[in-house]
């Protein structure tokens, strides 16, 4: 996940506020042993994510045209390790060694950044500014379904650190500059949207206590959450990456 500004998916179709376990502290919600087991894949994929981001964009940095771009990546990449830091001691905190939560989603996490490594300075800020967060998209909306402590790490981690501004100038600024650009990083942009929704879709299918959580099926959380309502998640994430194609001078 990048520290990058976030669009959020919030708006007149966000879901309604969560109540069973949504309402309870972590002590009282890990009492159901599938509700710890989906914390733990949500920790771990976020962990393993964060871990991922910072190495990322350390090598990104080597494309940055200035010293300054190269400080502001850094600066990016040290935020990264600070998140996953944090996942990592929670994990920890609850008694679940860390790499074994993580190692689940290595691969798939990898694979994500193998196959969507930029060839450039500009197409790094777009990932950083409108790939990374799709997934960003993804967890927030899986944070109205977990225990309030739970929830609160999450959305910390998560938090946008403003350098999605940053973003934002240097992608607008180099389309003035050459506006056959935009067309290229427009596309860009979408195969950066089907690669993260296919990536968060992945996470859910294969990891069985967090796609039981998301549906509602642990301990009545979130009752009325439905097959149609994660339909409806990965609706209000679409629109939020056309919000971010927007702000960056690109068509969706």
């Amino acid at each position: 996940m990048s520290t990058v500004e976030n669009a959020s998916p919030a708006d007149d179709s966000a879901p309604a506020e969560a109540v069973g376990i949504a309402s309870q502290d972590w002590a009282a919600a890990s009492a159901s042993p599938q509700y710890r087991a989906a914390v733990v894949d949500l920790l771990g994929a976020l962990a393993y994510g964060e871990l991922a981001a910072f190495e990322r964009l350390a090598e990104d940095a080597k494309l940055a045209p200035t010293l300054d771009d190269k400080a502001e990546l850094a600066a990016m990449a040290s935020a990264e390790f600070h998140h996953f830091e944090r996942l990592r001691d929670r994990l920890a905190a609850i008694d679940v060694e860390p790499t074994s939560a993580m190692e689940p989603f290595a691969k798939g996490v990898d694979d994500f950044h193998r196959q969507t490594a930029p060839s450039d300075w500009l197409e790094g800020l777009v990932k950083a500014y409108v790939g990374d967060s799709i997934a960003s998209d993804f967890y927030r909306e899986v944070a109205s379904h977990l225990d309030t402590d739970t929830r609160a790490l999450v959305l910390g981690v998560l938090d946008d650190t403003g350098h999605g501004n940053f973003a934002v100038e240097k992608v607008r600024a180099a389309i003035e500059a050459d506006p056959r650009c935009g067309g290229r990083l427009a596309l860009w942009a979408r195969r950066l949207m089907g690669e993260a929704l296919s990536q968060a879709q992945r996470v859910v299918a294969e990891r069985d206590a967090l796609s039981t959580m998301l549906v509602g099926g642990v301990d009545g959380m979130a009752a009325g959450f439905d097959l149609a309502a994660v339909g409806e998640m990965f609706t209000r994430i679409t629109k939020a990456h056309t919000k971010r194609m927007a702000a960056l001078g690109l068509a969706a």
